[in-house]
């Protein structure tokens, strides 16, 4: 199904079209009609099945088309982990870009200027909010939190957030909303508790189960553990060790695409950048010289990325881990198009190796460890739950 056929408001379009968006996902599918038809929704979804979208898309239209007028906050995202808001912020921000949907996020850990900022949107009204369940709490007992105009209620990684033990804050949270409110919730399992809050906050829900989508098999995949200061000396390894003419390698921001470009350029490698501070037409003017063949390598965002629709692209290399396993399947799946064969590396340092191992849990799949010219030097041994623990006493080495 492509997203045209959701009928969405003209602004929020632009704002898909920019970011390459054409076929919905399954799970897009099959809840979007659900919530522009204000249904309760209870989904099965894990990370990397496209829910956050499936969600957020539905959410803007609904507000470009039914604004609120008193000032008041529209929709409540709720999440458990500041990483998690900041995220979906992220992608706000590219969704609403031409449609002036204000959307701020809310979490722990801030300075004095982040809630001063969060303070103003908060008692001044504001489209979407982000939250974690403790920093909204906190926010409302100190009563400025204008939640009296709210119509949308998001709660995502339910099971996570009751795991962490979240529960009273949610329903603390949840007390001090209006009743008549659209209430949609996404969980990647669905135990005892998650069915028991289900019933106290839906009306009469829509249930919906997906699974995630795997890489097509003819990607050659492989995984490169490393240190920071590796990488940009192990993709120019890459380059000069492989024959593939098409080449196209993924940043998260937009400071290490331009970074990245920076020093290939240096290294008199072809290559270009492809980012949302570049006007549209500069944008078309790179993906047309990649097209064609006169740019043998492109550098992208993650935002940018789905418009990147090209059958002879032979490499992908993550140049950092993407933010979960759908991002994983789409970025990898530029390369192997039809029928044919590609490559896809992906390269990993300390601080990722955690979000990398359950990107391989979901796919349920284990990635071949690639090698390390030893001229790089010492690397990084595998072992997600001690750098999860962010220990930074211990060091930890492969010796060659």
């Amino acid at each position: 199904m492509r997203f045209t056929e959701f009928k969405f408001d003209d602004r929020l379009m632009e704002g898909i079209d920019a970011a390459g968006y054409e076929e919905a996902t399954p799970v897009q599918e099959q809840v979007i009609p659900h919530i522009l038809a204000g249904k309760d929704i209870i989904a099965s979804a894990q990370t990397g099945t496209g829910k956050t979208a499936a969600f957020l898309l539905p959410l803007i239209h609904n507000i470009l088309k039914n604004p609120t007028n008193n000032n008041s906050i529209s929709a409540l995202v709720v999440v458990p982990t500041r990483e998690l808001a900041i995220q979906i912020a992220q992608h706000l921000e590219g969704f609403s870009y031409f449609a002036g949907v204000s959307s701020i996020a809310v979490y722990g850990g801030g300075d004095g200027n982040a809630f001063v900022q969060e303070k103003k949107a908060l008692s001044g009204g504001a489209d979407i909010v982000v939250c974690t369940p403790g920093k909204m709490l906190s926010h409302i007992k100190m009563g400025y939190v204008k939640l009296d105009g709210l119509k949308y209620l998001i709660l995502d990684e339910a099971d996570r957030m009751l795991d962490m033990g979240f529960y009273e804050d949610i329903m603390f949270v949840i007390k001090h909303l209006p009743p008549n409110r659209q209430n949609l919730l996404f969980s990647a399992t669905m135990p005892v508790k998650i069915r028991e809050l289900a019933r106290k906050i839906l009306h009469h829900p829509i249930e919906v189960n997906i699974a995630i989508s795997k890489p097509p098999d003819q990607i050659v995949q492989k995984v490169f553990f490393i240190y920071e200061t590796q990488k940009i000396p192990l993709v120019a390894h890459l380059l000069k060790e492989g024959k593939q003419t098409d080449v196209l390698i993924f940043c998260s921001s937009k400071l290490s695409v331009k970074q990245l470009t920076r020093e290939l350029k240096r290294l008199r490698f072809n290559a270009d950048e492809i980012h949302s501070d570049l006007e549209q037409d500069q944008r078309e003017e790179v993906l047309s010289r990649f097209r064609s063949g006169k740019l043998g390598i492109l550098v992208a965002t993650d935002i940018l990325s789905r418009g990147i629709d090209i059958d002879s692209i032979e490499l992908v290399i993550n140049f950092d881990v993407p933010h979960d396993g759908e991002d994983y399947v789409h970025r990898i799946g530029r390369t192997a198009r039809a029928k044919a064969e590609g490559s896809a590396f992906t390269l990993v340092t300390p601080q990722e190796q955690y979000k990398f191992s359950g990107i391989e849990k979901l796919m349920e799949l284990k990635v071949p460890v690639g090698l390390v010219p030893e001229e790089l030097g010492e690397t990084p041994v595998y072992d997600p739950a001690a750098f999860k623990k962010k220990s930074g006493k211990k060091t930890f080495y492969r010796k060659k």
